[in-house]
């Protein structure tokens, strides 16, 4: 299961979403052990976030589902805010996020890495 952005889906992004600020959308299910080797990436992950404009609006637990299919809980939801799609992918290109993109990747056992826009942001 992927758990971290291909090149294709990093153009495909560029290509499709307008000029402007964008929320990424989390969805984090850990791997066995894996909220210790997550909490690493953050830590080491957040300097860089910050060097690319990058804004860290929400991270919580995920509790029981009210409204959910079977297997579509989530152990942990983040919402981070970055100035524009063009500052995400810089961020993941950059060689010193590479070398711990490893650590998210074995932190997850399956995530959903979703940008969204503020509604009415995108042209109809």
């Amino acid at each position: 299961m992927a758990v971290e952005p291909s090149g294709s889906d990093l153009r495909s992004m560029l290509n499709e979403l307008p000029d402007g600020p964008i929320v990424m959308l989390n969805l984090l299910r850990f791997a066995s052990d894996g909220r210790s080797l997550y909490n690493q990436y953050t830590q080491k992950a957040r300097p860089l976030l910050q060097r690319y404009g990058g804004e860290l609006l929400y991270a919580g637990d995920g509790t029981t589902p009210l409204v959910a299919e079977e297997g579509q809980d989530w152990d942990a939801v983040l919402l981070v805010r970055y100035p524009d799609r063009e500052a995400f992918t810089r961020m993941v290109a950059d060689p010193e996020y590479q070398e711990i993109a490893s650590l998210r990747a074995r932190a997850l056992a399956e995530a959903v890495l979703q940008p969204t826009l503020a509604w009415g942001a995108r042209s109809s």
